[in-house]
């Protein structure tokens, strides 16, 4: 069962009109959208389908892309939690199988959270044995935020492709935390909106969740669902234990990836730069429902400064 952010109650925490001008390049806004998949066919999205709001603005959509054939380009790290170590089993062949079936396309990378520190075991590779060489179950870890290093990882990460996303296994559980309020979670959604990385979450607990305080292990699986909803992801998790198979949740975050676009806009005449806006994304089509983060970069105008690469390009 895949976990909406609208199952869980909390509280964290107009752009001027678009022109008709040609702008250059280097000063769209882009990111990346899913179409949902409860359909049992996914329609292809046009600019005309799409509607983007910044409050009550309606913003023009000017290039809508499929991430598909060459422009399917991917770089996808498995950030995996090393004090979420109950009972691994096969869950972690599961993972390699899934690394197997990414398109060829595809880059995986494989990084740890040791200790509160982030291992980079492997950088993101086309080589699908290398990096399935390198995943491994969790080891036994000290206890640490996941989303420091979440957010470490996501700002060391050089963009060599214009769609990045994470899928972190971890329990979520800050053990220094009292409450909801989480700041490294929120500097890890401001760190993935600003670089356009979509993060997955798999809750996974630590060996000892049988006795661990059900508050703190709610709080957790809150905060992965948070992180993930906020930058355009899912969150995963079926109660306080280890999923029996994560297999399906595997499934459905491949099919949410062969199902994306990148959008592209324009900030209208006076809009702030380098900066992130709130922004809605809807679809024009009836019951069509396109998954995207909460804001969007803006970013800064460069007349001759090195551009992001386009849709499908590795540099």
């Amino acid at each position: 069962m895949r976990i909406a952010w609208l199952l869980i109650t909390l509280s964290f925490g107009s752009l001027p009109g678009w022109t008709q001008s040609a702008r250059p390049a280097d000063t769209l806004a882009r990111m990346v959208v899913t179409i949902d998949h409860f359909y049992a066919e996914r329609p292809s999205l046009t600019r005309d389908d799409v509607l983007l709001h910044q409050g009550e603005a309606e913003m023009r959509v000017l290039n809508v892309t499929p991430l598909q054939g060459d422009r399917a380009g991917l770089e996808l790290f498995l950030l995996v939690d090393n004090c979420s170590n109950c009972d691994p089993g096969s869950k972690f062949d599961e993972l390699s199988n899934f690394i197997h079936s990414q398109a060829s396309s595809t880059a995986v990378g494989i990084a740890y959270i040791q200790d509160g520190r982030l291992v980079v075991a492997q950088a993101p590779t086309l080589d699908r044995d290398q990096a399935v060489k390198l995943l491994s179950p969790p080891s036994e870890s000290k206890p640490s935020n996941p989303f420091r290093v979440l957010a470490e990882l996501i700002r060391g990460w050089k963009q060599n492709s214009i769609r990045r996303a994470v899928l972190i296994v971890s329990n979520g559980i800050d053990p220094s935390s009292a409450g909801l309020d989480d700041p490294p979670a929120e500097a890890a959604i401001e760190a993935a909106q600003r670089a356009g990385v979509i993060i997955y979450a798999i809750y996974h607990p630590s060996a000892d969740y049988a006795t661990a305080d059900s508050v703190k292990i709610y709080e957790g699986q809150a905060q992965l669902a948070h992180v993930a909803c906020e930058t355009g992801g899912e969150a995963y998790f079926l109660d306080s234990g280890p999923l029996p198979s994560m297999a399906p949740f595997l499934a459905d975050i491949a099919g949410l990836l062969t199902h994306q676009y990148l959008l592209e806009f324009a900030p209208g005449a006076g809009q702030s730069r380098g900066v992130l806006e709130e922004v809605t994304v809807e679809s024009r089509i009836h019951d069509v429902e396109l998954i995207a983060a909460r804001k969007a970069w803006i970013p800064e105008p460069t007349a001759n400064g090195p551009r992001p690469p386009s849709a499908g390009q590795r540099q």
